[in-house]
């Protein structure tokens, strides 16, 4: 089998990780990537073995308007400095793929700029969608063209143009030789031609051993994009959203219908469909904002490094830290951190236990990359499921109820099995285990004769009582960042309240809305400016 169907995929956006300038002035190089150097112990101690990284290469801001496909951008550094961390990457048998952005270009791209300057005598006006120089926008170009998104700083290219397929082809080729990169996430795949894609899937099967094409695709038939002519695999957005609202919503039915309808799209073949399975990204709040009962970290990981498809772990969650898009911005889900900040995490924070653990379990265990998928039991608050391959049974039962329960599974002719996190040894009786499933939690049973003595049980009692400490906390802070705030607000017009009075109103708003974070409170008790309050209260529905 190849590489990327037993992979465990740690996700990183280097300008965030890295603290890079939000806007490039194409300066000399800094080194940032090798701030990324010590990240690689790390991702392995937790028992990833494969890296998505991007996206990377010159670009005016957030990576996503490339200027340059073959140079990496200059916040980062240079092409020396990309090529020693994907060396450093592959010394520790890790794989790296990098974003593909090749569904749009900057503003500053090479082809773009000869249209700027020589308009319709520009050899490269058919390299872009739908020009018309008849037309202008926002930049006052003097013409319009088709953009991604509604974006025009985001200029879509013509990927039927033979000219820009082969461009694009060639970038791979030298990403390859130049990097040694094992492959590819294109960005924003669910829009982009499928023939096109095609020509980049004929290159994938021959340009190196195994090289990876992964799409980002939010919704439809995934079949379509991940199959033997286009795609190895897709992000599988489907999953993200089922679980974690039927977590929130106590409800295990949506998420084992997803897993079904995803199952018989596959032909009911873990190979058939390939998914790339996560719980949040750099476009999407993190997960343990997203969820209501932090508790509900351990089964929400436990069904990601079980259920078909690969897992994936996007920077930092492994910490538990939160990020919620602001003001329209995903700066926050894009944060710089220093690993010196969590110094031993796998051996003190209670939940990157967890996760090594459930690591190392997915890796030691062909069933949970190769196995068959069968439902179990199910109700809102219990799931159980089987995954089974060449006589490998593993059994995986998660619990969202605030108790524990007990739960009767058929053993499929084991006699013994092993809680890979629990530690508990389970005895079949009459050709079923009873077990009991612990509150906001859940294990992974495996036979017992593959594993004895592989796995030390882990205590995710403890990420429970962490997260009530971070809760207690939390309110802690609500109550002291809004000490300064009045305890009533007056039955008057906006205009005659006083900043205070303002400011008050506008968190109650915000907190109507959902949940509000430290930087949302920030925001609304820096500004002081009475006129931008009342225009600020008065926008909200």
């Amino acid at each position: 089998m190849a590489w990327y169907d037993e992979a465990r995929f740690y996700h990183i956006y280097p300008l965030g990780l890295t603290g890079a300038p939000q806007n490039n002035d194409y300066s000399e190089p800094v080194n940032r990537i090798k701030e990324l150097t010590p990240w690689i112990k790390h991702i392995k101690e937790i028992g990833c073995n494969a890296i998505y990284i991007g996206p990377l290469f010159q670009s005016g801001s957030h990576g996503y308007d490339t200027t340059d496909y073959k140079l990496l951008d200059s916040r980062l550094g240079d092409n020396e400095d990309l090529k020693k961390f994907v060396k450093d990457c592959h010394k520790e048998d890790i794989k790296v793929i990098f974003d593909g952005v090749f569904n749009h270009v900057g503003r500053d791209f090479f082809a773009f700029q000869d249209v700027k300057q020589n308009r319709e005598n520009s050899r490269y006006t058919g390299w872009f969608c739908n020009i018309n120089f008849w037309g202008n926008n926002e930049y006052n170009d003097g013409f319009s063209y088709e953009n991604w998104g509604g974006h025009n700083l985001l200029v879509k290219l013509n990927q039927r143009n033979p000219e820009v397929i082969n461009y694009i082809l060639d970038v791979i080729r030298f990403w390859v030789s130049e990097f040694d990169v094992d492959g590819i996430r294109l960005d924003a795949a669910d829009v982009m031609d499928f023939d096109y894609m095609k020509s980049i899937r004929g290159l994938a099967n021959v340009v190196k051993e195994d090289f990876y094409l992964m799409g980002e695709v939010i919704h439809g038939d995934y079949t379509r994009w991940a199959n033997n002519d286009t795609l190895h695999a897709v992000t599988n957005y489907t999953l993200h959203k089922a679980l974690y609202s039927g977590h929130n919503e106590h409800n295990y039915f949506e998420i084992a219908h997803t897993v079904n309808r995803l199952y018989d799209m596959a032909g009911g073949n873990p190979l058939g469909l390939r998914l790339y399975n996560f719980v949040d990204n750099h476009d999407v709040a993190r997960i343990y904002s997203k969820l209501s009962n932090k508790a509900h970290m351990i089964p929400v990981h436990i069904l990601l490094y079980t259920l078909p498809g690969i897992p994936s772990i996007y920077y930092g969650s492994e910490f538990g830290i939160e990020g919620n898009k602001e003001n329209g911005s995903d700066a926050s889900l894009r944060p710089q951190l220093n690993l010196k900040d969590y110094k031993d995490a796998t051996d003190k924070n209670p939940l990157t236990k967890v996760i090594a653990a459930l690591g190392k379990i997915r890796a030691k265990s062909p069933a949970l990359s190769y196995g068959g998928y069968t439902q179990l039991q199910l109700t809102n608050r219990q799931y159980a499921f089987s995954r089974n391959v060449n006589g490998e049974n593993v059994i995986v039962v998660v619990n969202n109820d605030d108790n524990d329960c007990m739960m009767t599974l058929p053993s499929n002719s084991v006699e013994e099995y092993v809680g890979a996190l629990s530690g508990e040894r389970i005895y079949a009786e009459g050709g079923n285990i009873t077990v009991n499933v612990k509150a906001c939690g859940g294990d992974i049973y495996l036979p017992l004769n593959d594993v004895m003595g592989e796995y030390k049980p882990v205590d995710y009692s403890k990420v429970l009582k962490e997260v009530e400490k971070q809760a207690k906390k939390k309110v802690k802070e609500e109550k002291k960042d809004t000490s300064t705030l009045p305890k009533k607000v007056r039955n008057v017009p906006y205009e005659e309240m006083t900043v205070e009075e303002l400011q008050a109103c506008i968190i109650g708003k915000m907190r109507n809305n959902g949940e509000v974070t430290d930087e949302m409170k920030r925001t609304v008790m820096e500004n002081v400016y009475h006129d931008s309050l009342v225009n600020w209260v008065k926008s909200f529905r």
